[in-house]
Formats: C-alpha cells, sequence, structure tokens
C-alpha cells in the first residue's frame, strides 16, 4: 500500500510550514517516534534528507551543512537519550549563531515521569543550547491547528531573528499508523520584515490600525498615521488605553462589545496591531489578516490571523507606506461614527453602576488629564464611554493583575505635582493595595473613585465564567462579604486619617452634587471618592450596554452554531464560528 503524509495534523502543519519558508535540508537519525516525520518528508521530493544513526554525529553534520549552503537545517530524532546527543553541537551552534532546527519525536508528555519505556523529559532546555523551545502536541481542532500554527511559524522565524541560533521543536507523535493524506494542508505563514526588507503590498480594502496600550504619541508618529489613513482610507481604533487623538480615532468598544449585533466595517480586510497588551473587548473585530508593528519584531497574535510582523520603530512603518499618492477619501471612519452614534443613542437610562459613574466623570473631568484605571471591571466599563480632548489613560494591562493599580497611580502623580491624577478602581482592587495611600511622599494632585459593590464585580457579570453562577459565586468565587462588606465609614476613617478629603455616593443624586468637587481643575487636596453600588445594577448596566441592537442574521447563525453543536458537536459548530457576516 502505499504512504502519503502522516494523518497526524502536527506533523502536516510543520512540514508546510518548512517548506512555506524555504526549508528543505534535513538530517534525520533512526527511530520509531519520528516515523511520521522522516516518513512524511521521505516521500515529498522537496525535502533534501541525509541519514546520520548517531545523533551527536548527525547535529555536528548539521552544523557543518548549516555552515557551508548558509541555509536552516532540521535534525530529526526519536524519543530515549537521543536527543541528548544533540547537545553538544547545538550548544556549538548556539554560539556560533547557526539556524538548526532540532525537532525531536516523543509520544504524548503525559506519559513523561511514568516509568514508561523510552519517554524522558525534554520540558527544559539548558539556555545556550536554543533559542526557543516549543512543545508541539498532537492537534483535535482548528483553534488548536491555529494557535500551533503561529507557534511553529514563531520557533521557524527565530532561526535567524537578531542573527539567529537553534530552535527546538518537540513533536508529539499520535501514532495512528495512517498515512492517506495526500496534500499538505495550506498554512498562514508569517514572515518578519526589517526596515531593510522588501515590505509588502497594502492589501485592499478596509484597514484599521488597532492600538493597544501606548505610551504618549510624538508629534512625528501622529502626522505619519494621519496621513496613513487619509491616503488608505483607514481608522484607528482606540481604547482609553491607546492614547491616541487625531481626525481618524474610532472608540469602537461600545461597537465591539455587542452580543447581538457586528457590523460590516467590523470585518477588516487588514489590521494593523501598534502598542501592547489592550484592555478592550474586541469579539466583533474580525481582521483577515494581522500585520503587528513593533521594535521588538516579536510574534504576538491576539487575533490569531497575523502574517506579517515589521521589525521596526512604528514611524518607520507608516512613513513607509505613505511615500505615495493615496485616495484621500474618509468614507470608512465615517461609516464607524454612524454606527457609533445610533448605538449611543439606543443607550437608555442605566442603573446607578460604575458604566454609569464612568459615563458622568468622563463628561466632566478637564481636558488633558490623566486617569488609571483598575482591573478589570473598571477599565471595562469605562471604555464605553468616550473621554475629554486629549484624554490620557494608563492600567496595569502588563500583568493584569489588580495588586497595584493604587500604587502605580501613586507613582505618576510623583512625577508632576502641578497636574491631577485621577484613578478607578473596584473595591477588591483597591483594598489589595490600600496601604500605597499612606505613602508620605503622596501630593495633593490625587483623585482616587473606589467603586464598592462588595465583592469582584467582575465575576458577577454576564458573560463572564463566573455569572452563570449568581449568588453562589459570592462566597468564593467573588469573595464577597470583606473589607467591611461595603462598610459606610472603613474606607472614610482610613483616608480621612491619612489627610484625604473624603466623598461617598450611594445615588445619582449624590454623586452629581460631588462631581463638581471631584473634577475642579484647581489643586487644593488629594480626593477619594468611594461609590457604593448594587452587584445586581452592575450586571443589568453591562447587559444593557452589551446590547443595545439585534442583527437578526447574526442570530441565525447563533442558532445553527447550537444546533450543530447538539447534533454533530464541535467540528460543525468551529466551521459556523468562522463564518464571516
Amino acid at each position: 500500500m502505499q504512504k502519503f503524509y502522516s494523518d497526524d495534523k502536527n506533523v502536516q502543519i510543520l512540514l508546510a510550514l518548512l517548506k512555506a519558508h524555504g526549508i528543505k535540508k534535513i538530517v534525520a537519525s533512526p527511530g520509531v517516534a519520528n516515523i511520521t516525520f522522516v516518513a512524511s518528508a521521505q516521500q515529498d521530493s522537496y525535502f533534501e534528507i541525509y541519514s546520520s544513526v548517531d545523533e551527536r554525529s548527525a547535529a555536528y553534520i548539521a552544523c557543518g551543512l548549516a555552515e557551508e549552503s548558509k541555509e536552516p537545517v532540521v535534525i530529526s530524532c526519536t524519543g530515549a537519550t537521543a536527543s541528548r546527543n544533540y547537545m553538544p553541537a547545538l550548544t556549538e551552534a548556539y554560539y556560533r549563531k547557526l539556524p538548526i532546527l532540532a525537532v525531536t519525536s516523543c509520544r504524548d508528555i503525559a506519559w513523561v515521569g511514568q516509568n514508561s519505556p523510552q519517554q524522558i523529559d525534554r520540558s527544559v532546555q539548558p539556555k545556550d543550547i536554543v533559542r526557543y523551545s516549543l512543545h508541539l502536541p498532537t492537534l483535535h481542532n482548528k483553534q488548536e491547528e491555529d494557535r500551533y500554527t503561529t507557534l511553529i511559524n514563531k520557533a521557524i522565524l527565530e532561526l535567524s531573528k537578531d542573527g539567529g541560533g537553534p530552535v527546538h521543536i518537540n513533536l508529539t507523535n499520535g501514532y495512528t499508523g495512517k498515512y492517506t493524506t495526500k496534500e499538505l494542508p495550506k498554512v498562514r505563514v508569517i514572515q518578519r520584515i526589517s526596515k531593510f526588507d522588501s515590505f509588502p503590498t497594502l492589501p485592499k480594502g478596509k484597514i484599521g490600525i488597532f492600538v493597544g496600550a501606548h505610551s504618549v504619541w510624538t508629534e512625528e508618529l501622529l502626522n505619519a498615521v494621519e496621513k496613513f489613513c487619509r491616503l488608505n482610507n483607514a481608522v484607528v481604533l482606540c481604547d482609553h488605553l491607546s492614547n491616541y487623538h487625531g481626525d481618524y480615532e474610532v472608540f469602537h468598544n461600545l461597537i465591539t462589545c455587542q452580543k447581538q449585533y457586528r457590523p460590516a466595517c467590523s470585518n477588516l480586510d487588514l489590521m494593523v496591531y501598534i502598542g501592547n497588551i489592550h484592555g478592550t473587548d474586541y469579539e466583533n473585530l474580525s481582521p483577515k489578516e494581522v500585520w503587528r508593528v513593533n521594535i521588538d519584531g516579536e510574534i504576538r497574535d491576539s487575533f490569531g490571523g497575523m502574517t506579517h510582523v515589521f521589525q521596526m520603530n512604528e514611524y518607520e512603518f507608516f512613513e513607509h507606506y505613505t511615500n505615495r499618492n493615496g485616495c484621500s477619501v474618509n468614507t470608512f471612519i465615517e461609516e464607524w461614527k454612524q454606527i457609533r452614534e445610533e448605538l449611543e443613542s439606543r443607550i437608555p437610562e442605566l442603573p446607578f453602576s460604575n458604566v454609569w459613574v464612568g459615563r458622568q466623570i468622563l463628561k466632566h473631568i478637564p481636558d488633558n488629564s490623566i486617569i488609571h484605571y483598575g482591573i478589570q471591571n473598571s477599565l471595562r466599563t469605562w471604555n464605553f464611554t468616550q473621554g475629554p480632548k486629549y484624554l490620557l489613560g494608563y492600567s496595569n494591562t502588563g500583568g493584569f493583575g489588580i495588586d497595584g493599580c493604587v500604587s502605580s497611580l501613586v507613582g505618576a502623580s510623583l512625577a508632576y505635582p502641578n497636574k491631577v491624577y485621577y484613578g478607578v478602581v473596584g473595591d477588591l482592587a483597591f483594598f489589595y493595595d490600600m496601604n500605597a495611600l499612606g505613602n508620605r511622599h503622596i501630593g495633593n494632585n490625587i483623585r482616587l473613585i473606589v467603586v464598592n459593590n462588595g465583592r469582584g464585580q467582575q465575576f458577577r457579570n454576564p458573560y463572564s465564567a463566573g455569572g452563570s453562577f449568581g449568588e453562589f459565586a459570592d462566597t468564593y468565587i467573588a469573595a464577597a462579604g470583606h473589607n467591611g462588606d461595603q462598610s459606610q465609614s472603613l474606607l472614610m476613617h482610613f483616608a480621612q486619617d491619612l489627610g484625604f478629603r473624603y466623598f461617598s455616593a450611594s445615588n445619582k443624586e449624590e454623586l452629581l452634587q460631588i462631581i463638581p468637587q471631584f473634577t475642579k481643575k484647581e489643586i487644593e487636596e488629594s480626593i477619594v471618592l468611594e461609590v457604593f453600588t448594587d452587584t445586581n445594577d452592575e450586571s443589568e448596566s453591562l447587559r444593557i450596554i452589551c446590547n443595545l441592537k439585534i442583527d437578526v442574521t447574526m442570530e441565525i447563525v447563533k442558532h445553527a452554531k447550537r444546533i450543530g453543536r447538539k447534533i454533530l458537536g464541535d467540528d460543525l459548530t468551529n466551521k459556523i464560528s468562522n463564518l464571516r457576516l
């Protein structure tokens, strides 16, 4: 019986990406665990395969071959101690920056440590034998295939990044024994572009610049982005952490959070991703292709559609793509604006909640203000409302923990004592970090809002993992009842004893009376404003905001997914999930 490619998806994707990246040289050593890889490559005339029984020698052969040919070389071995014999040559390759891709094969790693023959632990590598190590398991669905397509691309690109060097992939053999696949799958290839390389052509269609958390923009970068948008009919998709304030700003969270409505404008042909980790609801953003631009050149594929990473600063990227004539039309920005205006007009009177508080405060704080947002509910709820002109926003989205939100606000306020620094946090985040208010360096320029609903609201919100538990979540999941259980005096005494002016509000009327004093420009004293809300009002506000418009077509697709899951399982569901509406 004729053999073709292994039916194991991980092997197919690895081989397809090796071919896509122009890697054809393989030095193979005998074994059982690596049969799926070697046999599949052997029947493909594209690959140039050499045999070496001794893995130590095989790896050194690869070093010589890579140096002389100026091409990457793959080495393949089985389980047991075979891979240990790669170490001397990989050390050589590491210090000589030779592009050696060590593909070590194994059974499922669940057998590690179970007295299973030939199954050793490869999870930790010496620091100076490989630049990057990836464990590649068997793949069972499209989501896993997409994720590991990205990671295999990353591994292959590490062979040449910043001078290059050896890389390790630990390939799991599924032991299906089937070799019936006649063609390798089409795979998404990620390319790394430096400023010295040829740049790809911008695709035609809808282009959006997605800005994650971003430091203050230089005028040079702002002008380049404005010109890029003008020439390409593009928009800049922002939240409070993007810190972009230009003519093409789309404050998109209110649109992309919608659960029953997905406008056509959200189906981008190209997304250019700049900035760092975002704190944005982007469920309805569906880019066909993602280009990341960052000087680090790293593969960071938040949307699962990356095809290029540009290792350069943002100005260099946009300057390149503006050095030409363009369309100079602005229809795309108008489309987004009209949709946002429509959704804004649909917002009813909201319950007293973090969403409502954010909408009121952001109407009144002065232009050029600075706000620090707590993780995660405060950031999410305030991101539904656009702030005043030139508002700067920051949040601890790097580690995404609640443990230092107040301290970060305090630290920022020390830099410029003549500026007012606002902050908004939930009660769990505040009490986690409340000692920061006792720091003796604090001046008179802090305005902190503590939204106290007596629990971690994130875990009671609809659409969250804990939301379906209702009140049952309070005991442990949402950690309700700690820190005085919405005590009316605990934070008041703490703040006042430390010299802060303290306000509290338990309803809309009280808050509206306090806002003018809280948002005044004069720097006289630091202020703590505690806002007491109800968890059910918080949940209801979020439910309202996320369901402002219903798209009948979208509801039909959702219903089809539910039927597919019940009748045919996840495979059909995953296919439906990738429909572009």
